[in-house]
């Protein structure tokens, strides 16, 4: 089991040779899976790591290096990193599971963000308008009153109301729809 049988074994992997690739498993694979339980503590995940380094090294056996090491030293660093990361990866999904799902009731900072923006667009647009416009408006819509109760207020003809409105509107539209 020297290092330069495992150079030339790598070598052949390289070459897609399923034999050598066979007993680099056969020489190593123990090793690599020790490494992996020891950090996972889960026979299942250890497996997958383990298959996922050899599957590494079939895919790009290049990535070894016999001038920096054995094979073995660096097969359970590669299986040890793996199996860091599976650890991490399943306390940041223990850690979503276990978080409340959020309030429906209560919006995320990105729908408020874009609710403030939007009700900021609508005001500009509002305020641009000219007054004989803006004010059916506000009083229709901000403030809920009939045409007849804005007509009554500004002291005009009901169809005056309705047409500075519909024209505000149009307006509006047109405004908006540019903008948003």
């Amino acid at each position: 089991m020297s290092d330069g049988a495992d150079a030339t074994l790598v070598a052949r992997v390289a070459d897609g040779d399923e034999v050598a690739f066979e007993e680099l498993f056969h020489r190593h694979g123990s090793a690599v899976e020790s490494v992996a339980r020891r950090v996972l503590r889960d026979p299942v995940l250890a497996e997958d790591v383990v298959q996922e380094t050899f599957t590494g090294l079939w895919s790009a056996p290049d990535r070894f290096s016999a001038d920096q090491g054995s094979l073995r030293s660096f097969l359970t660093t590669v299986a040890h990193r793996r199996a860091i990361d599976v650890v991490r990866s399943e306390v940041a999904r223990s850690r979503r599971e276990q978080r409340p799902p959020p309030d429906p009731e209560i919006p995320s900072v990105e729908e408020e963000a874009l609710s403030r923006t939007v009700s900021e667009v609508v005001r500009r647009a509002i305020d641009d308008l000219p007054p004989d416009e803006r004010e059916p408006i506000a009083l229709a819509y901000l403030q809920g009153m009939s045409y007849a109760e804005v007509a009554r207020r500004l002291q005009l003809p009901e169809g005056t109301v309705k047409s500075r409105i519909r024209n505000g509107m149009r307006r509006l539209s047109n405004t908006l729809s540019e903008v948003l």
